[in-house]
C-alpha cells in the first residue's frame, strides 16, 4: 500500500507471502480462499443493486430529484447547497455507493453550484462530504459485506439501522452549509416554477425504490438478495416506461459499467477473504483480543478506543476492505463487552466511511477532484468544517446507541 499498489493486490500478495514463509502450506490455499470468499449467495445482491442504480441513472432520475429538492429547500440561504445535500440523500437510497453518487449526480450538482456563484472548492467539498451518505442509507453494498463478515447482524437489520444515522449526517451538513452560505452570502437556488405537488409526483417513482426494497424484505415477499433483483426490474420499468428516457440502446454501456464496478468490488471481497485467512492462521484476532481484554476497558472506553483505531485505519484503507479486515478482529471484542451488534456495526461503517474524505487515500476526494476539476488542497481545506460536523455525528452515534437501534427494534429486528 505504501508503494501505491491497489489494496486488493496488496492483500493478495500478503497471502502468498504468508504461505511462502510458513512451511507445510501450498499456494493453492490462497486460490481456494479467493474462490470461497466469493461463494456466497448474498453476494449476488451487489451486482443487482449496482445495475439498479445504473438503470435509474440512465433515466431522468438525477434531474427529477434535483428539481424536487430545489423546490423543497432551494428558497433558503445557500439553497443550492441544501438542494445538493437533499438530492444526494435521495440518490443514496438508490445507489448504495458513495463513489457512484459523487461521480454521477454529484458532478452535475457541482457544475450548477459553480454557475450560481459558489466557490469551486466549496461545491466540490460539499458534494464529497454528502456522498458518504450513500453507504449509510439503504441499500448499501458495505452493509451487505458487513453482514457476511459478522454473523451476529442481518442485512435487513443493518439497512434499517442506517436510516437515522444517514439523516443525521445530511442534517449536520445542512447546518454547515447554512452557516457558510450566510457568511459568504451564497444565494438561494433559482426559483422553481413547477408546483411542489407536480414535482413530487414526478419524483415519486424514484423515491419509492428504497421503500419497495425494505418493505418487501420486512413483509417476507423476498430476501435481501431477491430484493436486489426486484430493484433491477423496477428500475428498468420506471426508466423505460415511466420517465421514458432509458433507451434500449443504452443497455450495453450500462451493463458494461455494472460489470466493471462489480468485478472491482468482488475482487476486493475475494482478496479480503485471503487476508482474513492469513489473520486467522496467524491468530491475530485472538492476540489483539487478548491484549485489549487485558486492558480491562469499560464498554464506552472500548468504543472510544475502537473509534480512534478506525479513524486512523480509515485514512489509509477504503471502507470495503476495512470492514473485511477489521470486523473479524473487533466484532468479537464488542460482543464480549456486551455492545449491541447493530450499534457497533453502524459505528464501524460510519467511521470507516469518513475515511473517504480524509487524505491521503480518501477515494471520494479523488473522484470529486476528477469530475469537478478542483485541486485536492483547496477542496480539503473547504471540507474541514464538514468533517468536524461528521465527527460530531459519529460521537452521537457512539454515545447514544438508540440512534442506531430504535428503528430496527421498532420493526422487530434485534440484529
Amino acid at each position: 500500500m505504501v508503494l501505491g499498489a491497489p489494496i486488493a493486490f496488496a492483500m493478495l500478495v500478503a497471502g502468498f507471502v504468508a504461505v511462502w514463509v510458513k512451511p507445510g502450506l501450498s499456494a493453492l490455499v490462497v486460490i481456494q480462499n479467493l474462490f470461497s470468499g466469493l461463494d456466497s449467495f448474498p453476494l449476488m445482491a451487489i451486482p443487482f443493486f449496482i445495475l439498479a442504480a445504473e438503470l435509474m441513472s440512465g433515466g431522468a432520475l438525477t434531474d427529477v430529484l434535483l428539481h424536487f429538492a430545489a423546490r423543497l429547500v432551494g428558497r433558503h440561504r445557500g439553497g443550492l447547497g441544501h438542494a445538493n445535500i437533499l438530492t444526494l440523500t435521495f440518490f443514496s437510497g438508490i445507489s448504495g455507493s458513495a463513489l457512484a453518487d459523487a461521480a454521477g449526480p454529484g458532478a452535475m450538482l457541482i457544475r450548477m453550484m459553480k454557475k450560481a456563484g459558489y466557490s469551486d472548492a466549496y461545491a466540490a467539498a460539499l458534494t464529497a462530504s454528502t456522498a458518504i451518505v450513500g453507504p449509510i442509507i439503504p441499500p448499501s453494498i458495505i452493509m451487505i459485506i458487513y453482514a457476511l463478515t459478522d454473523n451476529s447482524v442481518t442485512v435487513t437489520g443493518l439497512f434499517l439501522a442506517g436510516i437515522v444515522p444517514g439523516v443525521l449526517i445530511a442534517l449536520s451538513l445542512a447546518v454547515v452549509n447554512h452557516i457558510v452560505s450566510a457568511k459568504r452570502n451564497y444565494r438561494s437556488a433559482p426559483e422553481e416554477t413547477l408546483p411542489l405537488t407536480r414535482l413530487f409526483v414526478r419524483a415519486l417513482p424514484a423515491l419509492l425504490l428504497p421503500f419497495i426494497i425494505l418493505g418487501g424484505i420486512h413483509s417476507g415477499v423476498f430476501t435481501p438478495t431477491e430484493a436486489s433483483a426486484a430493484a433491477v426490474l423496477y428500475a428498468l420499468l420506471v426508466g423505460r416506461f415511466v420517465y421514458g428516457t432509458l433507451q434500449w440502446s443504452m443497455l450495453p454501456a450500462i451493463l458494461f459499467r455494472t460489470a466493471l464496478m462489480t468485478s472491482s468490488v468482488l475482487f476486493i471481497v475475494a482478496t479480503s477473504a485471503v487476508f482474513a485467512w492469513v489473520l486467522t492462521v496467524g491468530q491475530i484476532p485472538q492476540t489483539v483480543a487478548g491484549w485489549i481484554a487485558g486492558m480491562q476497558l469499560s464498554p464506552t472506553m472500548l468504543l472510544l478506543a475502537i473509534n480512534v483505531l478506525l479513524l486512523v485505519v480509515g485514512i489509509f484503507i477504503e471502507p470495503l476492505p476495512g470492514v473485511m479486515i477489521m470486523v473479524p478482529i473487533l466484532a468479537p471484542l464488542a460482543d464480549a463487552a456486551g455492545l449491541n451488534p447493530l450499534h457497533f456495526a453502524i459505528v464501524v461503517i460510519v467511521n470507516l466511511t469518513l475515511g473517504m474524505i480524509t487524505p491521503p487515500v480518501g477515494g471520494l476526494l479523488f473522484v470529486t477532484s476528477i469530475v469537478s476539476g478542483v485541486q485536492m488542497g483547496p477542496m480539503v481545506r473547504e471540507a474541514r468544517p464538514m468533517l468536524v460536523a461528521l465527527l460530531i455525528v459519529l460521537a452521537l452515534l457512539t454515545f447514544f446507541p438508540v440512534l442506531s437501534t430504535w428503528l430496527p427494534g421498532l420493526l422487530g429486528y434485534r440484529n
